[in-house]
C-alpha cells in the first residue's frame, strides 16, 4: 500500500517537479508522515533563545569585569613589556565611553600596535560583512517574492528557499541574480587581492620594514656541508653575514635537562619557605604547628623538605634542593663548553645556512636568482624563505632537504586526505542528528522521538548538532599543525600557512559538504528507498532546506562565539575565577600570567571563518535568508575581534599578510560551489521539464566566466607582486641600507629593473577593469605614504652582540635561567640564595620583589602596576 501511495505521488511529477503539497491522510497507515511537519522555525527559535541568553550573560559579565580586570580585558594599555610605542590608550569608563573610544580608533591603529596580519584579519570580517550585506541587497528583493510565491507548499523558513519554487520558468530569476551577484563577488575579491599585494609590498618597502634584519635574511637548505664561508660570500653580491646551522640534538637535551632541574630547584626552594612560613603563621595564631629551637630553621620541618623522583613513578627519590644544586653544578660547565664548540663552528653541520645581505634589494636579487634553475649559482641549494624570523625557525627541520621535504609533504597530505574520509563518518552522524525526525518514519524503533516536546526536539536538531560539530573539529587544526611540522616546513609561518590550507579543506568538506548532503539525504531516505529512481529529484528538492542547519550555525557563531571572544572565557576562568582561588605558587608563574598575552594562530583562525563565508556565498542563490544571518553574525564577530586586537591580543606568528591572501583565494570556493549547486539543480529539473535548460545555460556561462576570470586573476596577481617586489623602490641616491623609500610612479615602477633580470611585465588588463580592481589610491606608492605614520622610522641597528647570535639555534645561546625565590621574614630565602650561589658557580638566584602575605600567598610587587620589566626574570624582546 505504501508503494502504491508513493507511485500515485509520482504522477504529479510530469510537470517537472515533485508534488510538494501537504500530505493528506488517505487511510494508509503512516501516510501522514511521508513529510514530517516542518520544524525549521522551531529549530531556529530553539537555537536562538539559549544562545541569545548565553550571549547576554557573557556580554554583561564583560562590561562588569572590564573595569576591574585590566590584565584580562585591556592588558595592552598598561603592561610595560610591550614598550611605550606599542601601548594602547586605556578605554574610557562606562559603556558609552567605551563605544566612543572603539569607534574613534581606526582599524589602521592595529598596524602600529599589532602587525599587518592582525590588521588584515580584522579587515577580513569587514570584507565578509560587505559581501553578505551586498548579497542581501541583490538577492532578497527578487528571490524572496519568487520563492515565497513558488507554490510548492513549503512553510516556515523553507518558504523563502528555492525548494518552494514549483514552476521552473522562475529559475531564470535565480540564474540571473546569481550571475550578477557572483560577478560582483569576484570583482570585490580581485580588488581586495590587489590591495593586499600592494599593502604587503608597501610594508616591506617602508623604512622600518626594509631595515629589519629579518627582511634582509634568506634561509637556505640543502647546502653542501663542505662549503666554505668564503664561497657563500662570493656566491651572492651583498652578503654581510652568514650563520651556518649545526646539529644541536645532544646540546638541546642538556639544555632541557638544565632548565627542568632549575625549575624544580626554584619550586623546591619556594615550597621550603612556604611550609616554614605557614608553620610560623599558625604558631603566632596559637594553632598547632611545627616549631623546634631557634634560628632560621626553627619553623622548617625536616620531614617536609621537597623531594621528587628522577623518573616518573619508578625513579629514585631524591631531595629536590640538594640534587638540584649538585646536578646544575655538573650541567652548567658541560653546557657552556658544548655551546662554545657550536659557537666556533666545530660541531656537526646540518646543511642549512642563514645569509644576511647588506640591503633588502640585495636579498631580493639573490632570492630571484635562486628561483631560476638555469642561472642559480648552486643546483643543490634551495632558498626556503626570504624574510625569516629567528623565533619562527623550526630548527629540527633544517636538516631536511628539498626532496625529502616534498616526499614528507605528499605523505602528510595523503594522511590528511584519509583523515577527511575518516571524519566523514562522525560528521555524517551529526548531519543525521539535525534531521533525526525524518528517520522516525523509516525505523519504527525511533518513533519515540515523535513524542519529544517540540522545544526540546528543536534543541536536539538545531543546537546539539552545531555543538557536536564544533567539538569534533577542535582537534583537526592540532593534527594539521603537527603534520605540517612533520612535512618538513622550516618556519612556524610556513607551518601555519600549510595548516590553513589543510584545515580549510577539512572545513569545506566536513563542516559544509558532508553535513549538507547528510542532512538532505536523511530527509528523503524513505522516498529514495521506495523509489530509487527519484534520488536526484528528491535530493534537489531537499538540498535547499539543509540551509536551516547553517542558519543555526551562524546564530551560534555570531552570538556565543562573539560574546565568548569578548569575555575571553579561558582567561576569565583562569584569571578571574581560578586566579582568585588558586593564585600563582611562584613569582615566575605570576609574572608569566602578566606578560603572556593571548595570540591567535592564523592556521586555525582563518579557515573556520573563511568556510562560513563560503557557506554564505554558496546558499546565496538557493536560500538567500542565510545571507542575512551571516551579515549579523560576521558583524558581531568583527566587533569582538577588533576589541581584542586593540586591547588584548599579541601576535607571535608573522606571515606578513600571506595568510589573508590565502583566505581570499579560498573564499572563491564559495563562488564555485554556488554555481555548481545551481547547475546541478537546474540540470536535474531539465529531466522533467526542458524549460529549465535556459537557466542552466546561463549558469554554465557564468561558471565558464568565473574560471577564466579566476585564472586571469591568479596570473595577474603573480605578475603584479613579482613586478612590485623586484623593483627598486628608491632612486640610486637613496640610502638603501636604512630602507628609505620614496614615492614611485607607475611609469617608473614598470620600467625599473631588478638586478640581473628585468622585472616581470605587467599583465595586460583593460583600463576600466584595472581602475576597478586596482585603483591608483590602492597602489603601493599611495599605501606607502599612508603607512608612513607608522613605519617612517627605520629600526635602530641591533647591538652587535644580539645581531651576532640572531640565527643561532637557541640551544647555543640559551643562558642558565635566573632562579626567583620568595622572600620570607625568617631568613630562609636569604640563606638559600647564598648557599645555592656558593654551590653552583655562575647561577643567578634572588628573592627580590616577591614575598608572602598574611595568608601565605605569593605576592609580586610589580603585578598590579604591570611592571613586567622590573622582574628579575625579565628578558628584552628583540625585534629582528
Amino acid at each position: 500500500m505504501a508503494s502504491m501511495h508513493f507511485s500515485a505521488r509520482r504522477v504529479s511529477q510530469l510537470d517537472g517537479r515533485a508534488d510538494r503539497s501537504p500530505p493528506q491522510d488517505d487511510g494508509v497507515a503512516g501516510s501522514n508522515r511521508d513529510q514530517p511537519e516542518d520544524s525549521s522555525l522551531s529549530s531556529l527559535v530553539s537555537t536562538l533563545v539559549p544562545t541569545l541568553i548565553i550571549a547576554v550573560v557573557f556580554v554583561t559579565l564583560f562590561l562588569i569585569f572590564r573595569r576591574s580586570f585590566r590584565r584580562l580585558y585591556a592588558p595592552r594599555t598598561y603592561i610595560d613589556s610591550l614598550g611605550d610605542h606599542r601601548k594602547t590608550p586605556a578605554p574610557s569608563n562606562g559603556f558609552f565611553g567605551w563605544i566612543k573610544d572603539f569607534r574613534s580608533i581606526k582599524d589602521e591603529y592595529i598596524l602600529d600596535h599589532q602587525s599587518i596580519d592582525g590588521y588584515l584579519f580584522v579587515r577580513f570580517f569587514k570584507l565578509l560583512i560587505v559581501l553578505c550585506f551586498l548579497g542581501c541587497v541583490v538577492t532578497w528583493p527578487v528571490l524572496f517574492p519568487i520563492n515565497a510565491t513558488g507554490g510548492a507548499g513549503k512553510k516556515q523558513l523553507n518558504l523563502l528557499s528555492m525548494s518552494n519554487v514549483k514552476d521552473v520558468n522562475r529559475y531564470y530569476a535565480h540564474a540571473l541574480i546569481s550571475f550578477v551577484f557572483m560577478m560582483l563577488v569576484m570583482i570585490i575579491i580581485a580588488r581586495e587581492s590587489f590591495f593586499t599585494v600592494n599593502l604587503r609590498q608597501a610594508y616591506r618597502r617602508s623604512p622600518f620594514g626594509a631595515s629589519r634584519l629579518s627582511s634582509k635574511t634568506i634561509l637556505f637548505t640543502n647546502v653542501p656541508k663542505n662549503i666554505t664561508q668564503d664561497t657563500l660570500f662570493e656566491m651572492f653580491p651583498g652578503v654581510k653575514h652568514a650563520w651556518v646551522a649545526s646539529n644541536c640534538k645532544e646540546l638541546q637535551e642538556l639544555v632541557d635537562d638544565r632548565d627542568d632541574t632549575a625549575m624544580k630547584l626554584e619550586n623546591g626552594e619556594i615550597q621550603l619557605s612556604r611550609d616554614a612560613n605557614l608553620n610560623r603563621i599558625k604558631t603566632e595564631k596559637g594553632k598547632k604547628a611545627y616549631k623546634a629551637g631557634e634560628g632560621v630553621d626553627h619553623f622548617a620541618n625536616p620531614k617536609d623538605r621537597p623531594t621528587h623522583r628522577l623518573k616518573f613513578l619508578v625513579g629514585k627519590k631524591v631531595d629536590t634542593i640538594t640534587y638540584g644544586r649538585q646536578h646544575l653544578a655538573e650541567l652548567i660547565p658541560k653546557i657552556e663548553a658544548e655551546q662554545d664548540k657550536h659557537w666556533q663552528g666545530k660541531a656537526e653541520l646540518v646543511g642549512a645556512v642563514f645569509l644576511e645581505f647588506d640591503t633588502q634589494r640585495s636579498a631580493q636579487d639573490a632570492w630571484l636568482l635562486m628561483q631560476k634553475r638555469k642561472t642559480k649559482p648552486n643546483s643543490k641549494m634551495s632558498a626556503r624563505q626570504l624574510g625569516v624570523l629567528p623565533q619562527e625557525v623550526v630548527w629540527n627541520n633544517l636538516r631536511i632537504g628539498t626532496a625529502e621535504h616534498w616526499i614528507r609533504w605528499l605523505a602528510a597530505t595523503a594522511f590528511i586526505s584519509v583523515g577527511i574520509i575518516f571524519f566523514a563518518v562522525p560528521v555524517t552522524f551529526v548531519g543525521i542528528v539535525s534531521k533525526i525526525q525524518f528517520l522516525t518514519k523509516t525505523f519504527s524503533w525511533l518513533e519515540w522521538i515523535n513524542d519529544i516536546p517540540p522545544v526540546i526536539l528543536g534543541v536536539i536538531t538545531g543546537l546539539l548538532p552545531v555543538v557536536m560539530l564544533a567539538v569534533l573539529m577542535a582537534l583537526v587544526p592540532i593534527i594539521c599543525r603537527l603534520m605540517a611540522k612533520l612535512a618538513g616546513w622550516v618556519t612556524i609561518s610556513q607551518v601555519e600557512l600549510q595548516t590553513q590550507s589543510w584545515y580549510f579543506a577539512f572545513q569545506v568538506v566536513q563542516v559544509f559538504l558532508i553535513t549538507t548532503c547528510a542532512s538532505a539525504a536523511t530527509a528523503v531516505i524513505q522516498q529514495v528507498r521506495d523509489d530509487p529512481g527519484s534520488v536526484l529529484t528528491v535530493l534537489s528538492n531537499n538540498l535547499p532546506t539543509a540551509s536551516n542547519f547553517y542558519i543555526s550555525y551562524f546564530i551560534l557563531f555570531g552570538l556565543s562565539s562573539a560574546a565568548g571572544t569578548l569575555l575571553n572565557i579561558g582567561g576569565f576562568v583562569g584569571i578571574v575565577l581560578l586566579g582568585r582561588i588558586l593564585p600563582g605558587k611562584t613569582p615566575r608563574k605570576i609574572w608569566q600570567k602578566l606578560v603572556n598575552l593571548s595570540a591567535p594562530a592564523w592556521g586555525s583562525e582563518f579557515p573556520k571563518w573563511t568556510n562560513l563565508g563560503v557557506i554564505a556565498l554558496t546558499y546565496s542563490g538557493i536560500a538567500p535568508l542565510v545571507m542575512g544571518f551571516a551579515t549579523v553574525g560576521f558583524s558581531l564577530i568583527y566587533v569582538a575581534f577588533r576589541y581584542n586586537f586593540l586591547y588584548c591580543y599579541e601576535t607571535n606568528i608573522d606571515t606578513r599578510g600571506e595568510a589573508y591572501q590565502r583566505a581570499l583565494r579560498q573564499l572563491i570556493t564559495g563562488v564555485y560551489l554556488s554555481e555548481l549547486c545551481l547547475i546541478g539543480l537546474f540540470a536535474i529539473a531539465t529531466g522533467d521539464n526542458t524549460a529549465a535548460a535556459g537557466p542552466l545555460a546561463i549558469e554554465c556561462v557564468l561558471l565558464a566566466l568565473t574560471i577564466i576570470g579566476h585564472l586571469s586573476l591568479r596570473k595577474a596577481l603573480v605578475n603584479h607582486e613579482a613586478r612590485v617586489a623586484y623593483t627598486d623602490p628608491t632612486p640610486a641616491t637613496t640610502s638603501l641600507e636604512q630602507g628609505l623609500s620614496q614615492a614611485v610612479t607607475p611609469e617608473k615602477e614598470a620600467s625599473a629593473t631588478s638586478g640581473p633580470n628585468v622585472a616581470p611585465k605587467p599583465t595586460r588588463v583593460p583600463g576600466f577593469l584595472h581602475n576597478l580592481i586596482n585603483p591608483d589610491r590602492n597602489s603601493t606608492p599611495q599605501l606607502s605614504s599612508r603607512l608612513d605614520q607608522f613605519y617612517h622610522q627605520p629600526q635602530e641597528p641591533l647591538p652587535l652582540e644580539i645581531a651576532k647570535r640572531a640565527f643561532f639555534n637557541p640551544a647555543i645561546t640559551s643562558p642558565t635561567p635566573v632562579l626567583w625565590l620568595v622572600h620570607d621574614d625568617m631568613g630562609i630565602s636569604e640563606r638559600e640564595v647564598k648557599d645555592t650561589m656558593r654551590e653552583v658557580p655562575g647561577l643567578h638566584i634572588t628573592d627580590d620583589q616577591a614575598y608572602f602575605n598574611e595568608k601565605n600567598k605569593v605576592v609580586w610587587k610589580g603585578q598590579e602596576e604591570g611592571k613586567a620589566k622590573e622582574a628579575p626574570v625579565w628578558e628584552e624582546k628583540v625585534v629582528y
